[in-house]
């Protein structure tokens, strides 16, 4: 007999989820809007890689066994941005997009090569002061314009400047 946290599994538990079903994410763009409600900036984490690469990232994290999605998103918020950050989880929990990530190369154009992955992605106006904790080394707020550039698309890895491009059409913020 298996014992774990509720609702968290061992390492080697999770290795063993991860080669035999997809694991449910959330991931969430950060956004700042103005008073119309138009998004103003982008804020990306900057992490480190396991690797020891330096990339621009989304808030991310699995949903826990017997956890809302509503909660998910909310904690990993707050691990990300802080507990200040004063996230605006819309009403309406439907995603803007729904990423399927997978180990394969191509399959489509997420990749994790640990796990197939289905991920709910969310645009979150967030209106407090945010400070980036965990693994997280920095917060960088861009303009719609500078995120959607080559630069910023590049350092994003797995895919994840494709969804933040798909953020970005869905606001109204690619021409």
């Amino acid at each position: 007999m298996t014992e774990t946290t509720p609702g968290w599994l061992s390492p080697d538990d999770l290795e063993q989820a991860r080669a035999r079903m997809p694991i449910l994410y959330v991931e969430a763009v950060p956004v700042r809007v103005d008073d119309s409600g138009e998004v103003t900036s982008i804020g990306l984490l900057l992490r480190m890689g396991p690797e020891g690469t330096v990339s621009r990232t989304l808030v991310s994290g699995r949903v826990m066994h017997h956890e809302r999605v509503r909660d998910a998103l909310l904690r990993h918020l707050e691990k990300d941005l802080g507990p200040v950050a004063l996230p605006r989880v819309p009403a309406a929990l439907q995603p803007f997009t729904v990423a399927e990530y997978f180990p394969t190369l191509g399959t489509t154009p997420f990749h994790d090569p640990r796990q197939h992955a289905v991920s709910l992605a969310y645009i979150v106006p967030v209106t407090g002061d945010c400070r980036p904790r965990q693994d997280a080394l920095d917060l960088v707020w861009f303009s719609p314009q500078e995120a959607a550039s080559p630069l910023v698309q590049s350092d994003m890895p797995g895919g994840q400047g494709v969804l933040l491009k798909q953020a970005l059409a869905h606001v109204g913020c690619l021409t």
